[in-house]
């Protein structure tokens, strides 16, 4: 049955938004909807400029024979800036001081609406970058690398401490703690990753970067390739830095354990503003 255009309009919003980064040839809709591809179009012309005007995101155009449309996930930058502020209200809060300079942020990392929305901004950020994989390691940054991977419509793969029967054989290395200094250990399976990947890698916090750059090295055994690195946050005070290149959305700029004082600024994410609508 043949859908009119409010209803077709609904429909492929709907679709597009559960569907990003997914190339969808222009004969799918004509044929869901039994319309000619040019009403298709001018369909899609409507939707696509809602989406920018909105900061939902934007619509491509891939021309060709294996050609078709492609809904990108983007935010505004007024937006994520708004989404800054708010965390960092939520941060700069004393109590969340932890031995060692880190902070609690299990509760803003398991609620769905603050993790989709940093979800959303990296995927903007990294919207341009040619993405197979996002990774991530156990535990606290799980929750935030499956909002991200939504966004870009790819896989997560977790790097563990341990091993788990239940993954198979595995790849193991040592890595030292930029913090701790310590070395420490991490696996992943085999099987969850192919080589020449493209991984985004993504965390929660970083210190030195001693466990990205266990990840970058882990990288390797599988000669996939780094894509790209996001951190939710970034302590400012530490001696060596082993990451160079990453995006941060906020820094914890100073933090005292005894006289618990802590304070929260932007991260370089607005370096990246050409990435934003």
């Amino acid at each position: 049955m043949k859908i009119r255009r409010s209803g077709r309009l609904v429909d492929m919003t709907h679709f597009l938004l559960q569907h990003p980064h997914h190339l969808v040839p222009l004969t799918f809709f004509s044929e869901r909807y039994q319309s000619a591809k040019s009403s298709i179009s001018e369909d899609l012309s409507i939707i696509k400029e809602q989406f920018e005007q909105q900061g939902i995101g934007t619509i491509v155009t891939v021309s060709g024979a294996a050609g078709g449309v492609k809904f990108i996930s983007k935010m505004g930058q007024q937006e994520a800036e708004s989404v800054e502020t708010e965390l960092k209200k939520l941060l700069a809060v004393p109590e969340r001081i932890l031995p060692g300079g880190y902070l609690y942020m299990t509760d803003i990392l398991g609620n769905p609406k603050y993790v989709n929305q940093i979800g959303r901004l990296f995927a903007s950020i990294f919207s341009d970058h040619e993405i197979d994989v996002v990774m991530t390691i156990a535990t606290k940054g799980i929750p935030l690398a499956y909002a991200v991977a939504s966004h870009l419509n790819v896989p997560v793969v977790v790097v563990r401490s341990d091993n788990r029967v239940t993954e198979g054989s595995t790849v193991s290395i040592n890595y030292v703690s930029g913090s701790s200094k310590r070395i420490q250990t991490m696996t992943l399976a085999r099987r969850s990753l192919n080589a020449g990947a493209n991984v985004l890698i993504v965390d929660d916090f970083m210190k030195a970067g001693g466990t990205i750059n266990g990840m970058i090295n882990l990288l390797e055994e599988f000669q996939s390739r780094l894509a790209g690195i996001g951190v939710l946050v970034e302590s400012e005070e530490t001696e060596e830095r082993l990451v160079e290149k990453y995006v941060s959305v906020l820094k914890l700029s100073h933090v005292n354990e005894r006289e618990k004082q802590i304070q929260i600024v932007s991260g370089n994410y607005l370096e990246c503003e050409q990435k934003f609508l």
